[in-house]
Formats: C-alpha cells, sequence, structure tokens
C-alpha cells in the first residue's frame, strides 16, 4: 500500500495540474488521446448495448472491426462503463487511467526489485527509474505505451509465487500477463516474448529444485494461469487478424518500419518535452530529425546508476549478468530495423519481423525500449546499494544511520528532475450539439487522418455511424473517399454519398481552412438534394432522398 500511496502522489506531482482538470483537460496533446478517449468510451457503451460485437465500432462505418485499427485497452473496461455516460466523463475516466498507469508503473517495479533483493530505498530508485525515464515523455500521447506497469507487477508475482511455492502468485502473474495483453499488443507482445524467454531460462533450475517432490499446487495454478493467458490473446487477436486479411495496408512493410525505427544515436537524444534534457540533446536529435517515438535518452542518474548495479551491489552476480544481457538485448531489438552502417537487413529485430507471430503488425520497434527501461531501473536498484556502501564506509553515525533516507530521496529527486515535462494539457474541444442531432451515418469535413481523433472523441454523444477513420493505419476505402470527396459539394460527390448511404455532411470552417473544402460553405447547392443549414459552429448538410 504504501509503495501504490507513493506512486500515486509522484503521478499526481508530475503531471500537475492535470488532477485540477479531470472533465475538460487532457494529458499531453489533442492527437492520439482522444481517439483513446473515445475507445474506452466504445468499450462502455458496447458492453452494454453489443458486447458479442465489441470490435464492430461507430466510427469507419461501415468497415467491420473497427476498434481493432489500433491498440484497444479493453483491459480497461470496467472504467469504459463509466467513460460511455458523455464526453465530460470519458475524459476524466482516460485522466484517471493515466495516472493509474503511472502509479502502477512505479509500484510494480519496486515489488519486483524487491523480491529481487534491492533494499527499500533503492526499490523506491527503480520504481521512479522505470516510471519516470525521460524518453517516457515522448510517450505520454500514448496510454497503450505508458500503460507498462502489469510488465514488472507479472513478473514480481511469478517470481514471488515459484520461489516461494504459492499456487496463488502464479495464477495471479499469469492473470496479469493476460491483463497486460488486454491493454494493447504494443506492451502485450514483448511481455509474452520475455515470460517465454525466462520460461526456457527457469526450467533447468525449477527442475532441480523441485525434483523430490512435485507441487501440485504450481502446476494446477500454471496450466489454469496460462491457460487463461492464451484466452485472453486469442480472443483479443482475432479481431486484429479479420483486420490484417481484409485490409492489406495493416500490415507493416519492412520499409515503414525502418522509417520508424531508432537509429543508434537515438539513445542519446531526449524528447523535445524534456525539461532539463531537451536543450542539451536538441542537436543530435533535430541532425538526425528523430521523432518522439525515437527517442529513447534512458537518463544520465539512471544509467550511472544501473553501471555502478552491473559489477556490484545486492544482486546475485548471476542477477545482474542476466539484467545487463537483457538490458543489452533489448535495446539492438528496439533499433528495429533501422540501418546503422548499412546493415538494416542483419538487424536482429528482422528475426521477429519474419517469423515471430505477432511482430508484423508493430509499427514502432522503439517501444521495446520499455523492456531495456526496465532492466536499467532494476540494475539502478542495485547500483543504489553501492552508493550506500561508499556512505557507511566513512564512519560517520550520522550517515549510517539516515543514510538509507538521505541517499535514496537525493538520487530518486535527481532522477524525477530529468523526467520531468512539464506535462501539457491542452482544453479538449467539445462537440457541437448538432453531431447528436443529425440524422447517420454521419461524415465530417475536413475528410482528413488528423482531425479524425477529434471527430471520433464526438461521436461519444450518442455514438452515430461515421465515416470518417482514425487508428494505426488509414484505409484504402476512406484514403479513396477523402479524393472523391475533394470538391464537395457538387454532384458527383453528393451521388456518392448517397450511395453509400451517409444522411448528414457536417463541416467544421475552423478545421477547413487551407484543405478543399474551406469553400464548401459559400458552395451552391442547387439542384443536388442537399438542405444546408448553420448551426452553432458548424454546417450541416442533409442530403434528401431521391424522388
Amino acid at each position: 500500500m504504501l509503495a501504490s500511496g507513493t506512486g500515486l502522489v509522484l503521478a499526481l506531482a508530475m503531471s500537475w495540474p492535470l488532477v485540477l482538470h479531470l472533465r475538460s483537460e487532457i494529458g499531453e496533446d489533442i492527437g492520439d488521446p482522444p481517439f483513446v478517449v473515445w475507445q474506452l468510451a466504445w468499450i462502455g457503451h458496447a458492453l452494454l448495448y453489443q458486447p458479442l460485437h465489441l470490435f464492430q465500432a461507430n466510427m469507419s462505418w461501415p468497415l467491420a472491426d473497427s476498434l481493432a485499427f489500433s491498440d484497444a485497452p479493453t483491459g480497461y473496461a470496467p472504467m469504459g462503463l463509466v467513460a460511455q455516460l458523455g464526453p465530460h466523463a470519458a475524459l476524466a475516466v482516460y485522466n484517471l487511467l493515466f495516472l493509474f498507469a503511472y502509479t502502477l508503473a512505479f509500484a510494480g517495479t519496486y515489488l519486483l526489485a524487491r523480491e529481487l533483493g534491492a533494499e527499500w530505498f533503492g526499490a523506491a530508485i527503480a520504481g521512479a527509474a522505470f516510471a519516470y525515464a525521460p524518453w517516457k515523455l515522448g510517450q505520454n500521447g500514448h496510454l497503450s505505451v505508458i500503460s507498462s506497469g502489469g510488465i514488472p507487477l507479472a513478473v514480481f508475482l511469478l517470481v514471488h509465487g515459484y520461489r516461494r511455492r504459492s499456487g496463488w502468485f502464479v495464477l495471479a502473474g499469469w492473470l496479469v500477463t493476460g491483463w497486460q495483453m488486454t491493454l494493447g499488443f504494443t506492451l502485450g507482445l514483448p511481455l509474452a516474448y520475455l515470460l517465454a524467454v525466462l520460461a526456457v531460462l527457469a526450467a533447468r533450475p525449477l527442475a532441480r529444485r523441485f525434483r523430490p517432490w512435485v507441487s501440485w499446487q504450481l502446476v494446477y495454478a500454471t496450466v489454469v494461469g496460462v491457460y487463461v493467458f492464451a484466452s485472453l490473446t486469442v480472443l483479443q487477436a482475432l479481431p486484429y487478424l479479420r483486420v490484417i486479411h481484409a485490409h492489406s495496408e495493416a500490415t507493416r512493410s519492412r520499409a515503414e518500419i525502418a522509417s520508424f525505427s531508432p537509429p543508434p544515436v537515438g539513445f542519446l537524444a531526449a524528447p523535445h518535452e524534456s525539461l532539463v534534457w531537451s536543450s542539451v540533446t536538441a542537436g543530435i536529435r533535430n541532425g538526425a530529425g528523430l521523432l518522439g517515438e525515437q527517442t529513447l535518452f534512458p537518463g544520465a542518474t539512471i544509467t550511472v546508476l544501473a553501471l555502478a548495479g552491473l559489477f556490484g551491489g545486492t544482486y546475485s552476480r548471476r542477477l545482474r549478468l542476466g539484467l545487463g544481457l537483457g538490458v543489452l538485448v533489448c535495446a539492438v531489438f528496439s533499433l528495429g530495423l533501422s540501418n546503422p552502417l548499412g546493415l538494416s537487413s542483419y538487424m536482429p529485430y528482422r528475426l521477429l519481423y519474419e517469423f515471430a507471430p505477432g511482430w508484423n503488425g508493430v509499427r514502432t520497434p522503439g517501444r521495446i525500449n520499455t523492456l531495456t527501461s526496465l532492466g536499467l531501473a532494476l540494475l539502478a536498484a542495485a547500483g543504489a546499494s553501492v552508493a550506500l556502501q561508499g556512505l557507511r564506509r566513512t564512519g560517520r553515525p550520522w550517515l549510517q544511520d539516515h543514510g538509507p533516507l538521505v541517499l535514496g530521496a537525493a538520487l530518486t529527486g535527481a532522477i524525477l528532475l530529468e523526467g520531468v515535462g512539464p506535462l501539457p494539457h491542452p482544453t479538449v474541444p467539445q462537440a457541437s450539439p448538432v453531431i447528436r442531432s443529425a440524422a447517420a451515418p454521419q461524415l465530417h469535413l475536413p475528410l482528413d487522418f488528423d482531425h479524425a481523433s477529434l471527430y471520433s472523441y464526438w461521436s461519444i454523444t450518442g455514438f452515430p455511424d461515421t465515416a470518417n477513420s482514425y487508428g494505426a493505419f488509414e484505409p484504402e476505402s476512406v484514403a479513396k473517399l477523402e479524393t472523391d470527396l475533394a470538391h464537395f459539394p457538387d454532384a458527383p460527390s453528393v451521388a456518392l454519398l448517397r450511395r453509400l448511404g451517409i444522411r448528414s455532411v457536417i463541416l467544421h470552417p475552423g478545421l477547413a481552412r487551407g484543405t478543399p473544402w474551406q469553400d464548401a460553405a459559400q458552395a451552391p447547392v442547387a439542384g443536388l438534394g442537399l438542405v444546408r443549414t448553420t448551426a452553432h459552429d458548424v454546417i450541416l448538410f442533409r442530403i434528401t432522398p431521391l424522388g
């Protein structure tokens, strides 16, 4: 409880003053986050009204399985029941989950570090290092990436359970693993492969330890837990497999993955949101043209502590070497198909892309850095004990008595300082009442990918069928529709909309500036079968039936 409470206090402080504006503002930006708010609300709405068709969402109408056009956080379904009550409730739910994600990242890592042998102050440093490493500032717009606390928590429960022959802990570990998978394959896949590797490495030691007798409680817990985990994974994967089959553009090409893969210098560049490191590493970041998702800087304090922990500390030599090797391997995989020295065809990530199930749908290999960051955080806990040993060797009684508290606070403070953004918290534009009253199916203009996230958020008011699409890819049919409707309102475009079954077109003049639809509000509509009205801040075109 103390770890959770501390994690919550840190989450509130590091995101301040977001907690004061839960129903109106949002963490980071109004790009991807409003779309995730809609996902949460839709999941709750579908659970109430169409639980057997959860992935048949109102956006991207009439395409099937549109909830699977991006990672869907179905694991947050209970909160979705609150989110579906309306846009303000959905915003509050999203922001609370944002805070929860950071709280769990701290608490889960703290528990894992303690289980591995770290002292309490070292475990606190590990929690802060994993939750607030500078590179995560570039991920705040992606709830599926910052919702990483299930990874250390699952590993803690499994390690604790198998060490102490506790079937309940083992079962809980597998259940948390399944829950992490339902938050999205972005981190669910790396966790699944991590556990597979750990299972292989632990098989022989466990077999020797349990050879005198069989712990049937562990066997039952493992079988049930793995079955639940596998079932959740399959259920989550089925709609995504259907989407990949129906939309070839959903499969990532090697060239696309390479374009999003961070180069090695990405580990030396902090996101532009970083208060401490943004300007210092701007030359590297701008020189290499790095996107926010390609900046992987782990933090100076964390790196120094991790190096110290690699060569000493409270962990066994075998564990320290294992963590060091794991960090190195995950760091290399984080580079994806980048092209250092013209060796992109030989990057280890290609093995995942070509042979490992699930990886050909992942766009951003750099998110494997979550595991790199976890390994560094755990090593940093060991490094803190090395620093404490140095203090104790001074022979000063005050330092010997109060050293852990002082050192822990100082090092944690240094890590948190490097992880400060501050977090942007823009106000989210609210929907026009027209959206709720206009006949569905609807289409919003401008019809572009960038604004579709807001359209999805606005659709929480009533969840009308909407032809606009947003997600990890843009369907070819939607891209073609954007071209075909470039001259709306004219006879061909209106005829096309009528054939498609669209009943209402909602033009947002403030968003349409500089787009093909900037003059649509004044274009002639006589003889087109359109009724144009101005209401609030939008222009509504009602498509009347022929005859």
